[in-house]
C-alpha cells in the first residue's frame, strides 16, 4: 500500500556547510543553514529529506558527519545522506548519528560491489543509488564526481544492475534539466521507472506543481526538488493539496 503514496523530497545540496543551489550543477548560490532549512521542511510536511554533500567526492573527503548529526536530531521524517561515502565504515558512521538511508553515486560506479555489501549488512531499504545522467544523442550516460566526470556507462543498464545488486531505490537526476525549472526529463524517468521494481525518485528540473504531477503520472514514486522549495516558490503543504485534487495520493 505504501508505494501507492507518492513522496515529496526536498533536497539540500550542501557545500562548505551551507545549503546551495545551482543550474546544471554549476553557478551555486547560497540558500541557507542546513539545520534551519531542514527544520522548515519537516514542519511544512515533506515526506523525507535528502542531504547531499556535493563536493565531498571531488574534494576526496568524508561526509560532514557533525552537520548531519545536528540535522538528524531535529527531524521526525526520514533522512537520506550522500556524498563521499566509500565503504561500510562510512555508512555505519552516518547511520549511527541518525540517518535512515545513504545515497551512493561515484563510489557505486567505481566499486559496484559496495551496493551488495551495504544491502547485505544494513538491508536494501537503506541503499539509494544516485544516478546523474546526461543525454548523449540517443542514450543517457552516467556522470560521477558531482557531475564532472563522464563514466560513459549507459544509465538504463546501470539502473538495472543497481537493482539486481540490492539497491532499495534509485535517485535519478537529469543534469540537462537540473535547476532549469523546465520540468523533469520525462523520457529517461519513464524508461527507468517502467523497467524497475524498486522506487525511482525523479530529480532535476521541477519548476511548477504541474511538473511534479506529470512525473508522478509517468511512474516516478517520489519527486525531489530544491530551488522551488528553498526560495519559497512552492510550499510543500500547498503542493500536496494540489496533487490530491489531481487524484495523486500523498500523505497529508
Amino acid at each position: 500500500m505504501e508505494n501507492l503514496t507518492k513522496r515529496i523530497i526536498p533536497c539540500l545540496d550542501v557545500k562548505d556547510k551551507r545549503v546551495v543551489k545551482g543550474i546544471n550543477f554549476v553557478n551555486l548560490i547560497d540558500a541557507g543553514d542546513p539545520l534551519e532549512v531542514a527544520k522548515r521542511y519537516n514542519d511544512e510536511g515533506a515526506d523525507e529529506i535528502c542531504f547531499l554533500d556535493i563536493t565531498a567526492t571531488d574534494e576526496k573527503r568524508k561526509t560532514i558527519v557533525e552537520v548531519i548529526e545536528r540535522v538528524a536530531k531535529n527531524l521526525f521524517i526520514p533522512l537520506t545522506v550522500g556524498g563521499g561515502i566509500k565503504n561500510i565504515d562510512d555508512v555505519n558512521a552516518l547511520l549511527s548519528v541518525g540517518c535512515d538511508k545513504i545515497s551512493i553515486n561515484s563510489s557505486a560506479v567505481n566499486n559496484p560491489n559496495l551496493i551488495d555489501q551495504i544491502a547485505l549488512k544494513f538491508g536494501s531499504q537503506c541503499v539509494v543509488v544516485a544516478i546523474d545522467v546526461k543525454r548523449n544523442k540517443e542514450k543517457y550516460e552516467v556522470f560521477t564526481n558531482g557531475g564532472k566526470k563522464n563514466s560513459k556507462i549507459d544509465a538504463i543498464s546501470w539502473a538495472k544492475e543497481a537493482q539486481e545488486r540490492g539497491a532499495g531505490e534509485i535517485l535519478l537526476t537529469s543534469m540537462d534539466a537540473d535547476g532549469t525549472k523546465n520540468g523533469y526529463d520525462i523520457d529517461i524517468t519513464k524508461k527507468i521507472s517502467n523497467l524497475l521494481k524498486i522506487p525511482v525518485i525523479a530529480s532535476g528540473g521541477a519548476g511548477k506543481m504541474q511538473d511534479i504531477k506529470e512525473v508522478f503520472e509517468i511512474g516516478a514514486d517520489a519527486a525531489l526538488a530544491a530551488s522551488i522549495f528553498h526560495f519559497g516558490e512552492i510550499r510543500i503543504n500547498e503542493l500536496k493539496k494540489y496533487l490530491l485534487n489531481n487524484n495523486i495520493s500523498v500523505r497529508i
